[in-house]
């Protein structure tokens, strides 16, 4: 059987998962990676997007928003601002944030407008990681 590693999320309202997997593949601001059992040290921040593991063969995703990682003594633990599993979330809402977003960001004319469209980004990215969780888009 392959070695496990312990895999942990933590958001600022307390845990939202600890178990066992046996890969972690994260959204990095640098770029995704996948960590395995016995894998080097690391320190990585997150961006909003999704993070998968498998368990036994069963992916799983957890929509995450910004934070950090750390890799160390087979264990991958995440500091996010939030952490959402696809069943929890609301696929209508997600949706209409999403439409919102496109519509700031399709309107925005005007330097002034930077910190909206700053906001409209982030929006749009974390509707999409949601819906993404719940496999509603690719």
């Amino acid at each position: 059987m392959a070695e496990k590693l312990k895999l942990e999320v933590v958001t600022p309202k307390g845990p939202v998962l600890d178990t066992e997997v046996d890969i972690v593949t994260c959204p990095g601001t640098d770029g995704e990676f996948g960590v395995l059992a016995n894998h080097s040290p690391l320190l990585s921040t997150i961006k909003i997007g999704v993070l998968t593991y498998k368990q036994d063969n069963q992916e799983n995703l957890l929509m995450v928003s910004g934070g950090f990682c750390e890799v160390s003594d087979n264990k991958i633990t995440f500091l996010v601002e939030s952490a959402e599993r696809g069943k929890d979330i609301d696929v209508d809402r997600a949706l209409k944030a999403k439409e919102r977003a496109e519509k700031r960001l399709a309107t925005a004319q005007s330097q002034a407008e930077k910190l909206n469209i700053t906001r409209a980004e982030a929006a749009m990215q974390r509707a999409l990681a949601r819906l993404k969780t719940t496999k509603q888009v690719n």
